[in-house]
């Protein structure tokens, strides 16, 4: 079997198993895939978390610690070192994009497996993590069994497409069920800061809706302006779990406030 054949296979095989993945879990209809670029080592999947991450329960959602996202962090920045200079360490590693999810296949060198996401139960952070190219922006994401997966730009093609397609994707399938969940009494956490239907704080800070004039993401913490001035929420180093979701829902909330004076 010549070498194009062997890899058309193995294509084939790869492809097979990602579709069945995304099938298990009701991810839809495939929308897009990009492919690893020739250069260093893959996204890695950060290994040896200590703590599954739990099914979402929106009644009282809060974001587990942030001691096992460190380590897998700094885990994938040593491997992303040892993977120097061996560019065909990330050949064959691919997203692929679905309606309600998306999948990663990592290569043998990182894990060989196939992660799952899926937009309505993942937590995404936004990191900035070693590279052979240095320091890049990267999307730490949850599967659906619980561990980090680090996604560095650069590591696929086009990450000013899939990237922002990340951040879209997790606010449109978590933003109405969060909603649902204020509206029936739920206080939702983000990190250090947490929201009612009613309020915004952190653990300093206690504001009223009403208060909030607007409300802006800056260098991953979140900002209010009261009364004209502004003043930033406790933020923590790892950045706000789904820090996007936090500003979409507080864009909701604002403007539901104005528009019941």
């Amino acid at each position: 079997m010549s070498d194009g054949t062997s890899r058309d296979r193995d294509e084939e095989l790869l492809l097979a198993r990602i579709s069945a993945a995304a099938g298990r879990a009701h991810l839809g209809r495939r929308r897009a895939t990009y492919r690893a670029e020739p250069y260093g080592a893959t996204a890695r999947a950060g290994r040896g978390a200590a703590t599954r991450w739990p099914t979402i329960r929106w009644q009282a959602i809060r974001w587990p610690a942030i001691r096992w996202l460190r380590r897998a962090v700094a885990e994938a920045a040593c491997r992303s070192r040892r993977a120097d200079g061996r560019a065909e360490a990330n050949t064959g590693a691919r997203l692929d994009f679905y309606e309600h999810g998306m999948t990663a296949a990592m290569t043998a060198a990182v894990d060989g497996r196939i992660h799952v996401i899926r937009y309505d139960t993942t937590v995404v952070r936004r990191r900035r993590v070693l590279s052979p190219q240095g320091v890049v922006r990267a999307h730490v994401l949850v599967d659906v069994e619980g561990e980090p997966i680090v996604l560095r730009g650069g590591d696929f093609g086009r990450p000013e497409v899939w990237g922002p397609e990340i951040r879209r994707a997790v606010t449109e399938a978590q933003v109405p069920l969060a909603l649902a969940a204020l509206a029936e009494g739920a206080r939702l956490v983000f990190g250090p800061v947490w929201i009612t239907r009613d309020e915004i704080g952190s653990r300093e800070t206690s504001l009223r809706w009403p208060q909030v004039q607007q409300t802006e993401i800056l260098n991953g913490s979140v900002a209010i302006c009261v009364a004209g001035r502004w003043q930033v929420l406790r933020s923590v180093a790892s950045g706000i779990p789904n820090v996007f979701v936090l500003h979409a829902l507080a864009g909701h909330l604002t403007g539901a406030e104005r528009d019941d004076d």
